[in-house]
């Protein structure tokens, strides 16, 4: 699970005990014997104890990820059968003091026949029940791990907290604590996400990393740190190919910046994007877009009559056009799409349509600004340029943003429409640019065969941004929109 390793810096530390907690459901088992697996393959012993779940049980788990069990041993501990007998019950001793007894004495047995380098005890529910009180539970799992430990055996403990929740016995002896956790949002899939409690003497990833059990395993995606990528580049300035374009810009954009298309529905957002595109992938560059909010087949058709051919694009390869199901995908895979789309395919051009989208699959989600920022910054030192797209609500006049994200682009480029003599029009202005100079003006634009055709300067009105322009040159109506 490289994932995990990455958020473990390296796996778990060999001859160590270590807890994987979390409630029915959230993928114990699934990582318990993946994990014996990859020992497995490697020629280590794995045993498994299972004490709750049934061998044929196991198996039929391990089926369904196409895995094959036949490397690993399986032991299934039950009560003996004399345990179970009514009149030995009834003896003078607790049944529970036997059960625990007996528990313990057949575990280590089991571990004598095969001395072991790795094992699975699940679960300490049942040890916990047998022992009855926090001090015998705690002693209990003392000496599991002391006998574990003279061996240098690696002890995976798996404990489904339907016991107990707020029992921290085993924190205390286990040299690492990993929690996992289950969410069930409003619509949509449940969401899974682990957290790493304890190393005792490690420097671990901290914080929540998302995870998704699928067929083969279970897949986590560590949270993204963007300090810790950083690459050498050259920060030269990218032209549009569009003079008027660049002239707004001043001058164009800067390579591995962060670029803001802010505008209400309608105003040519993805098209603009889609400017930007064609233009590096003319370059020679790679690019990626994710699409959260329209579907694949319109943008491909809608894109066509102004020149740009994106299926002709991702059939060349310099094109990863990928759907994004903002039900379906969590923060932390998308993260982990974009960083592969960068680091495996070399894409220098990313596209985000839209960042309402984004902040759609994260129902809940408090930190979406931090979220955005890190990727952000990723991206930046990966030498990416960067476009995401935000649509505001309403038309004209009072509009509202769902999520400013405005201070983290580097540059802000506004979408207006605004009404002149009858007819409704477009204008773009550029807001603020972090790198350099930019012109003050609004430009009317319109789109057409040739894609975002400006014109010069709107000089003669006041009042555009606002929806509802003042005219203040009369000889200005329609000189914008013929010089477009």
């Amino acid at each position: 699970m490289a994932g995990l390793d990455d958020v473990l810096n390296g796996g778990f530390e060999r001859g160590r005990v270590f807890l994987l907690e979390g409630s029915p459901g959230t993928g114990k088992t699934t990582i318990a014997l993946q994990y014996l697996l990859a020992g497995a393959k490697h020629g280590e012993r794995c045993l498994y104890i299972t004490l709750s779940e049934t061998e044929d049980e196991l198996r039929s788990s391990a089926t369904s990820h196409d895995w094959n069990l036949d490397g690993l041993s399986v032991f299934e501990l039950v009560p003996p059968e004399s345990l179970l007998d009514e009149e030995q019950q009834q003896s003078l001793l607790y049944s529970s003091d036997l059960e625990l007894g007996e528990t313990t004495k057949r575990i280590f047995e089991a571990f004598e026949q095969m001395n072991p380098d790795r094992v699975i005890v699940d679960s300490l529910s049942e040890i916990r029940l047998l022992a009855q009180s926090s001090l015998r539970y705690r002693r209990q799992i003392l000496a599991l791990k002391h006998y574990f430990a003279k061996r240098n055996t690696t002890v995976l403990m798996l404990d489904d907290l339907t016991t107990d929740v707020n029992d921290k016995t085993v924190h205390s002896v286990a040299h690492g604590v990993i929690r996992l956790e289950e969410s069930a949002p409003e619509y949509g899939p449940e969401r899974r996400r682990l957290r790493v409690i304890k190393y005792r003497g490690r420097r671990f990833r901290g914080g929540f990393h998302d995870f998704a059990i699928e067929t083969g395993g279970v897949r986590v995606y560590p949270r993204l740190v963007s300090a810790e990528h950083r690459n050498n580049f050259d920060r030269t300035v990218i032209s549009t190919g569009n003079k008027p374009f660049d002239a707004l810009l001043g001058g164009g954009i800067e390579r591995s910046s962060s670029v803001l298309i802010l505008g209400p529905a309608g105003t040519g957002k993805s098209i603009t994007a889609l400017t930007f595109i064609k233009k590096a992938i003319e370059r020679g560059e790679c690019a990626a877009m994710f699409v959260f909010d329209e579907e694949l087949g319109l943008l491909i058709e809608r894109a066509r009559p102004i020149g740009i051919d994106l299926k002709a694009y991702v059939e060349s390869g310099k094109l990863i056009l990928e759907q994004v199901d903002a039900a379906e995908m969590t923060p932390g895979q998308f993260s982990a799409r974009v960083r592969s789309c960068v680091e495996d395919h070399g894409a220098r051009t990313v596209v985000i349509d839209s960042l309402n989208g984004y902040q759609a699959s994260m129902p809940g989600e408090h930190a979406l600004v931090l979220h955005v920022h890190e990727l952000l910054q990723y991206l930046n030192r990966q030498g990416a340029t960067t476009f995401l797209t935000v649509a505001q609500h309403g038309l004209l006049d009072q509009m509202s943003t769902p999520v400013d994200v405005t201070y983290l682009a580097d540059t802000v480029i506004l979408l207006r429409y605004f009404e002149a003599t009858g007819h409704v029009r477009r204008a773009m202005s550029v807001v603020k640019k972090r790198t350099g100079p930019h012109e003050d003006s609004i430009r009317e634009y319109r789109i057409g065969s040739e894609g975002v055709a400006l014109g010069e300067p709107l000089e003669g009105f006041q009042g555009i941004l606002r929806g509802i322009p003042i005219l203040i040159a009369p000889e200005a109506v329609g000189s914008g929109a013929k010089r477009a």
